[in-house]
């Protein structure tokens, strides 16, 4: 009978709003229980660092540029996401085995195989004293993978929990990400497009506020209709669009220019429609398929955007319909990698993110 483990996911998502920390039981392999999950909002002061951090690094090159900048900034992430530990660890008075600590993208290139996580390791193990699995990517990047997406073998696990194959799930974050999972086990998995992230960007900078509750505001304007079908026109069928070279996307890959000059409204509902466009070409492969369809990340939130696709008729289910907070779905997956990790086992697959064969991933560090 193989041992379960206690372990604690820590993630942190393009939208750089917080740390989502879960606790879960699991052997690495088919067993899973999910114990306890929290938010923790990031301080202002540590939000708008990040985000102004993110704008400024364009390139590898600016890694270097400003790498001081971003040593005093992965410090206090790594002592918030610590805090943040701490905490959930007391409340739900659990003894984990590891913490798996994914960190603050600010910069992928999947194409130069360049991806950087902000988190210090050992730093955290020492203020939690507990042992550390992180930098999760970098072996899979060095077998010739683009280092994402890494969630597929958690949602392929799930399915068999459930026992719903054959199946798509669409994890709607600041990039669309879809695994699937067809009747024989086979898994499969790419990141599909824009998700949030232009939506939060364009909401970020022109309302000043951190998303579009419920899709409020992109329901209140107009979707300009010529000028979304020229840009899903391009990102769909342009080949020199890197963008759609490969299946890891970095939100810089996007480009949103297409909606300047329209309403300030009109962009939010433009840039949404943008992202149910791009996701409803998958939705129709998986139709054809017979795939259910299973919707979770922060997107499934943003009523506006759902009411699209339930306008097209298709059938869906959210993650929490199988008793699973879909706002945890990332957080508990890094618990359960973080235990594949430790085990030795896979946790990316030439299918899913391209690597030349099957790859662990992760560091463990114990500093205490």
């Amino acid at each position: 009978m193989s041992k379960n483990y206690y372990s604690l996911g820590l993630m942190s998502g393009t939208s750089m709003d917080g740390v989502d920390a879960s606790i879960i039981q699991s052997d690495g392999k088919v067993k899973y229980k999910a114990i306890f999950d929290k938010y923790f909002e990031y301080p202002k002061n540590i939000y708008k660092n990040l985000t102004t951090l993110r704008d400024k690094i364009k390139s590898s090159k600016d890694l270097k540029k400003y790498q001081k900048r971003i040593e005093s900034i992965e410090k206090k992430i790594t002592i918030f996401h610590a805090e943040s530990a701490n905490k959930i660890l007391k409340k739900a008075k659990a003894n984990v085995d590891f913490i798996g600590f994914h960190g603050q993208t600010i910069f992928h290139n999947a194409k130069k195989k360049i991806t950087k996580q902000l988190g210090d390791g050992k730093l955290l193990s020492k203020l939690t004293k507990k042992k550390v699995v992180y930098d999760f990517r970098q072996n899979d990047l060095k077998n010739g993978g683009q280092g994402a997406p890494l969630t597929p073998i958690f949602h392929k696990m799930l399915t068999e929990k459930f026992k719903i194959k054959p199946v798509s799930f669409y994890n709607i974050g600041g990039i669309v990400n879809q695994t699937t999972i067809c009747e024989d086990g086979y898994l499969s998995g790419e990141d599909v497009g824009p998700g949030m992230c232009l939506i939060d960007q364009c909401v970020r900078t022109k309302f000043k506020k951190k998303y579009d509750t419920n899709g409020f505001i992109a329901k209140s304007g107009k979707v300009n209709q010529k000028i979304l079908d020229k840009a899903v026109k391009i990102f769909l069928f342009n080949e020199s669009n890197p963008a759609i070279i490969g299946k890891s996307f970095d939100i810089k890959d996007f480009d949103d220019s297409f909606v300047n000059g329209l309403s300030l409204k009109d962009r939010v509902a433009t840039l949404t429609e943008y992202t149910a466009q791009i996701m409803l070409r998958t939705f129709n492969l998986d139709e054809s398929q017979k795939h259910k369809i299973v919707l979770c990340g922060g997107g499934r939130k943003n009523k506006f955007l759902i009411n699209k696709f339930k306008k097209e008729n298709y059938i869906f289910n959210l993650i929490d319909d199988f008793g699973i907070d879909g706002d945890f779905v990332e957080s508990q997956a890094f618990a359960y990698l973080a235990i594949r990790s430790y085990l030795k086992l896979p946790i990316s697959f030439p299918e899913t993110t391209g690597c030349s064969k099957l790859c662990t991933g992760g560091v463990l560090i114990k500093n205490f």
